[in-house]
């Protein structure tokens, strides 16, 4: 089932997002309706918080955009495609280290459509989560899926990739942001807008 995507103003992506229980009702459903509503969206990771849920959760596919005709779709490096496919959905991940010279590149994010920033990450970030059984992992991840990872892990910490921007740029992004939130977009997937009227 394909869910709207919250859109920027919505308190719930401001969120600092809960730990998961085994036994969390309706898991499986929810990773694939995830999957689902991404694909739908032209994206390449989706967080809980994007979908109402304030729950350490977040989905990766680095080759869902990857020779996308859509305007719309995420971004993706030219060479993302030679690296590994990385599909996975993560529960309860927390960044454990970061490391590398940072790059930049420019991110989107499915909750602010249209708008695209250069935002500087570092290249390699080892990663401690559990799969969908509730196994443990501690795994280092590198290049495009490193990033997608720190940009959706931000959402499970409250922050959006408009946070890294300097305050300056910020401020000149305002106006689009307001109409965002404002249901003023021509996004071509289902969102949920918080300041619509």
């Amino acid at each position: 089932m394909i869910l709207p995507i919250r859109a920027y103003g919505d308190p719930v992506l401001k969120k600092v997002a809960k730990d998961i229980e085994p036994g969390h009702p309706g898991l499986k459903e929810l990773i694939a309706d995830m999957f689902e509503t991404m694909y739908a969206a032209s994206g390449v990771g989706l967080a809980a918080p994007q979908i109402g849920q304030s729950i350490r959760l977040f989905i990766v596919d680095t080759h869902a955009g990857a020779g996308s005709d859509d305007p719309d779709a995420e971004k993706v490096p030219e060479d993302a495609d030679e690296e590994p496919r990385l599909k996975k959905a993560f529960i309860n991940p927390y960044i454990v280290e970061e490391e590398g010279e940072e790059w930049g590149f420019e991110e989107g994010c499915l909750s602010i459509p249209n708008i695209r920033e250069e935002v500087k990450r570092q290249p390699k970030v080892v990663l401690q989560y559990q799969d969908e059984n509730f196994k443990e992992y501690e795994e280092e991840f590198e290049g495009f899926a490193a990033r997608v990872i720190q940009h959706e892990h931000d959402h499970l910490d409250g922050v959006l990739f408009i946070d890294h921007l300097s305050a300056l740029r910020k401020r000149l992004l305002n106006g689009k942001l307001r109409d965002i939130s404002q249901g003023r977009t021509d996004a071509k997937y289902k969102m949920r807008f918080p300041a619509a009227k």
